[in-house]
């Protein structure tokens, strides 16, 4: 991945050397369990350790090796008999390459997992936080674009707390579906090796076990995990499109905060761009590029066969990385985003009141008036209001089937926000509890 959105904790979790020190410790508890069944000797299992626990594994060395065998798992071995010596045949007894690549791809999601859900939770905590302090906030709500109904921007952030809850959920559970071990030999019998010795490695590296696997950990498991991501991407690209929207010009109800010195356009001094979500925008589409190669890879050839290889080396990497980093970048925007009220109520009231129409609609029924004369009788009013003719509220007054119906008093108390925050609380205490 390229430095420009990569977090050094997350790049650590995918390095070469993280890598093959994950492969060393499944070899090394293999190693363990084999000696205390008798199937190697327990000196040899100990020189394993002795010799590998502190070893620097080199890249390049193992790199080497694999131009000449064309094996990754063969050329780490391989190396790993220069560093432990004569015991090191004894290293992967009965075991088969996929044993230790994917027992280490699962370490590497679930480690990667752990980081996400770290960065949910700081998401989550910023849209908490401005959610409360904006809870009584009123701004307009829109369908289509278009002005609706008051809301307030508290309920707005709320409706984003909640669906990143839910997306934290989801990743949880990939975590857990995805950090399961396979050491069970060729196509997945335990021909050439006891399953004690999958369940102590699945034991020592924190993993549950693959309760039956072909030779590979299936991958419907991987599919799920990069699902549970895109989802997630799809949820930060939403609220920040949200974001780009307050900010153009013509709405500036919330813009992300622009420091001192920063510069906007190279052309344009005046410009404020909300660049950092349309970054945003562009890393979740990277992530969700990533689910489609994923489920495409449950569909392998019998027992197993390669075709996934390829795409996890890119998928998982890349999908986490970027996602990772855009988890922080948007919780930064949140923690720092600039909210304006005042803006708000001005563009609440643009319409001349509109956004009360649909009280003045049910009202008129309720004073006996058909659902279609209601209708007829509020959008004849309410369209040269639209046009900036009058406001709303007087052409109701003014109009005699309405004030037939509705005295002005009755109107008046129609236009109320009010009405429209009542149930705010409700909303919260549903959210984020009493």
């Amino acid at each position: 991945m390229i430095p420009r959105y990569t977090r050094p904790e997350m790049a650590a979790v995918w390095s070469p050397e993280s890598r093959y020190r994950i492969w060393f410790e499944i070899e090394a508890h293999a190693a363990d369990q084999m000696a205390a069944l008798g199937v190697i000797p327990k000196d040899a299992a100990a020189k394993v350790w002795e010799k590998g626990k502190d070893a620097q594994f080199d890249s390049d060395r193992i790199d080497e090796i694999e131009r000449e065998v064309k094996h990754d798992v063969i050329a780490f071995l391989t190396h790993l008999s220069e560093i432990v010596g004569d015991e090191a045949r004894f290293v992967h007894q009965g075991m088969t390459s996929s044993d230790v690549l994917d027992t280490c791809l699962s370490v590497q999601l679930a480690r990667a997992s752990d980081l996400l859900l770290a960065g949910m939770d700081r998401v989550l905590a910023a849209l908490e936080k401005r959610a409360l302090e904006h809870k009584n906030t009123v701004c307009v709500g829109r369908s289509h674009g278009i002005h609706a109904e008051p809301t307030t921007f508290g309920v707005k952030l709320a409706t984003f707390y909640a669906e990143f809850k839910r997306g934290r959920e989801r990743l949880e559970t990939a975590r857990r579906e995805i950090a399961v071990c396979a050491i069970s030999g060729a196509v997945g019998t335990f021909a050439n090796i006891d399953p004690s010795v999958e369940e102590h490695v699945a034991k020592e590296l924190g993993l549950a076990i693959e309760p039956v696997s072909t030779q590979i950990i299936p991958r419907d498991r991987h599919a799920a995990f990069f699902a549970a991501l895109g989802i997630i991407a799809s949820s930060i690209e939403r609220l920040a499109t949200e974001i780009r929207h307050l900010q153009r010009s013509e709405v500036l109800e919330a813009e992300e905060f622009f420091s001192k010195g920063q510069k906007g356009s190279s052309a344009m001094p005046h410009k404020r761009n909300p660049i950092l979500t349309e970054n945003l925008t562009g890393l979740a589409r990277l992530v969700r590029m990533c689910v489609i190669p994923a489920m495409e890879n449950v569909a392998l050839w019998h027992e197993r066969d390669i075709s996934h290889s390829s795409v996890e080396r890119g998928i998982g990497p890349d999908a986490t990385i970027h996602l990772d980093f855009a988890l922080h970048r948007l919780a930064n925007v949140m923690e720092n985003l600039v909210v304006y009220p005042e803006r708000m109520q001005e563009n609440l009231d643009r319409l001349g009141g509109l956004v009360f129409s649909q009280r003045v609609l049910l009202a008129l029924t309720q004073a006996g008036v058909s659902r279609e004369n209601s209708y007829s009788w509020v959008q004849r009013n309410a369209m040269p209001a639209w046009r900036g003719e009058g406001h709303f509220l007087d052409n109701l007054k003014a109009d005699s089937d309405v004030s037939a119906k509705l005295s002005a008093k009755e109107i008046d108390a129609l236009f109320d926000l009010g009405h429209h925050t009542r149930h705010v609380d409700t909303i919260f205490t549903r959210v984020f509890g009493a």
